[in-house]
C-alpha cells in the first residue's frame, strides 16, 4: 500500500466501522433486546435506530461482497450465477404462512 494511503487508513482508524461479522452480533444482540422487551420506550427506539443503521450497512456490505464475486466469476470467462439467497425462515414462513421469525426491521 502506497504510503499517502496508509497515513490515511491510519488517520481513518478511529472512525472506522466494526467488521461485518461484529456488526452481525450487535445487530443479533439488539434484536433480543427489543424481543424481550424490558427496555423503556427511549432505549427500544434508541436500539431499533442502530438496528436500522446496522442492517443497511450489512446489506450494503453483502451487496458489494456479491459483485465482487460476481467480478471474479466473470473474469474467469463464466457468467455470472448468483441468484438471490432464501433463507430458512423465509422459506418457512412462505411455506406456513407465518409472519414469525421476522426481524422487527
Amino acid at each position: 500500500m502506497p504510503a499517502s494511503k496508509r497515513g490515511a487508513a491510519a488517520s481513518n482508524a478511529g472512525d472506522a466501522e466494526p467488521p461485518f461479522e461484529q456488526a452481525l452480533e450487535r445487530l443479533e444482540t439488539i434484536v433480543e433486546e427489543l424481543e424481550a422487551g424490558s427496555l423503556t420506550l427511549e432505549e427500544s427506539l434508541a436500539r431499533y435506530e442502530e438496528g436500522v443503521r446496522l442492517s443497511r450497512r450489512l446489506t450494503a456490505s453483502l451487496d458489494q461482497a456479491e459483485q465482487r464475486i460476481e467480478r471474479l466469476v466473470e473474469e474467469q470467462g463464466q457468467p455470472p450465477a448468483t441468484r438471490p439467497l432464501e433463507l430458512d425462515n423465509e422459506r418457512n414462513d412462505r411455506d406456513s404462512g407465518s409472519g414469525e421469525g421476522e426481524l422487527p426491521f
